[in-house]
């Protein structure tokens, strides 16, 4: 072991828990996004990833405490689920915003209730 390291005076070297959350609130924040009906919570999520993802960054250049890889990853899996429920958002209001494809949004909602009712 290099007197450099970490883990040089006997005592292993711990990973930032700002860090680990990073990683499990931007795959947390992914996965609600992808899924389109948790999209605000994934958003949500993801800009607390991203926050932690920060916090993990910089608790990670102290001696002792290890974890950049898994700040990063956090933060960049945060900062992608944080830029799809924005888009989606964007996506989402745009078409509402837009009279004609509500219309034949309803208009096929209907066909299709009076398809189910025959």
């Amino acid at each position: 072991m290099n007197p450099g390291s970490p883990g040089a005076q006997g005592t292993p070297a711990k990973t930032s828990a700002a860090a680990t959350f990073a990683l499990v609130f931007g795959v947390a924040a992914l996965l609600s996004v992808l899924t389109a009906i948790l999209a605000s919570v994934g958003l949500l999520l993801g800009i607390i990833g991203v926050i932690l993802g920060i916090f993990g960054l910089k608790m990670s250049r102290r001696p002792g405490v290890t974890g950049r890889g898994v700040a990063i990853g956090g933060l960049v899996l945060s900062a992608l689920a944080v830029l799809i429920g924005l888009a989606l958002a964007a996506g989402v209001s745009t078409f509402l915003n837009n009279e004609q494809a509500v219309d034949r949004l309803e208009k096929r909602v209907t066909d299709l209730r009076d398809k189910l009712n025959d």
